[in-house]
């Protein structure tokens, strides 16, 4: 069967931005009250969108220190902990090794290792979307983007300016919260619309 190719980026630029989650749909997660209470509205979930952030990297061989945000997103609203406390990191750590949680991003390989070299654990039960879209037939990885254009028909609006800003600042600014937040977001929202189902990893 001949591969599908992913949208162009003229067929992207045409579409129709997608919404996306506002402040008031954002919890940002930065001390250890707020870790927990957050831990309690996500432990109960089985499907969490999922990504994280790191500083970007500008020297030859430096290894990044990351991450230093990690997302998790319901389908209405999406938690944005900062990993500068030790319950923050307590909490995700949880959320990332638990079993009953399905954790649906895209790109999720380097985070796997970042996030073993930084909190010392390994994510269980990460299904990486990019995985779903190659088996049905798409020849590239079709990241976030892609997968947006695809199933929604809709334009996803990441800002460059955001992706490659510091993410270890402590007081992260709107466009970083908003930018975090919605990349866990969108990936929920194309695993529900894709119509798939917690556990299959």
């Amino acid at each position: 069967m001949r591969p599908i190719a992913s949208p162009t980026k003229d067929e992207l630029a045409a579409l129709l931005p997608l919404s996306r989650l506002g402040l008031n749909d954002i919890v940002v997660v930065t001390t250890q009250a707020q870790a927990k209470q957050a831990f309690l509205a996500l432990d109960s979930c089985t499907v969490l969108g999922f990504d994280t952030e790191s500083k970007p990297t500008f020297i030859r061989d430096e290894i990044s220190q990351g991450p230093h945000v990690v997302q998790f997103a319901t389908p209405h609203t999406a938690y944005v902990f900062q990993l500068h406390d030790a319950g923050c990191c307590e909490v995700v750590s949880l959320l990332l090794v638990s079993e009953r949680i399905t954790k649906v991003g895209f790109g999720l390989a380097g985070d796997h290792v970042q996030i073993m070299r930084t909190l010392g654990v390994r994510p269980k039960n990460v299904l990486d979307l990019n995985t779903v879209f190659r088996d049905r037939g798409y020849a590239k990885e079709i990241g976030v983007k892609g997968a947006v254009a695809v199933v929604f028909n809709r334009r996803f609006l990441k800002s460059r300016k955001a992706t490659t800003s510091n993410w270890s600042n402590r007081q992260l600014i709107e466009s970083q919260i908003i930018y975090s937040a919605n990349d866990a977001w969108a990936a929920i929202q194309v695993f529900d619309a894709l119509g798939l189902r917690a556990g299959a990893v």
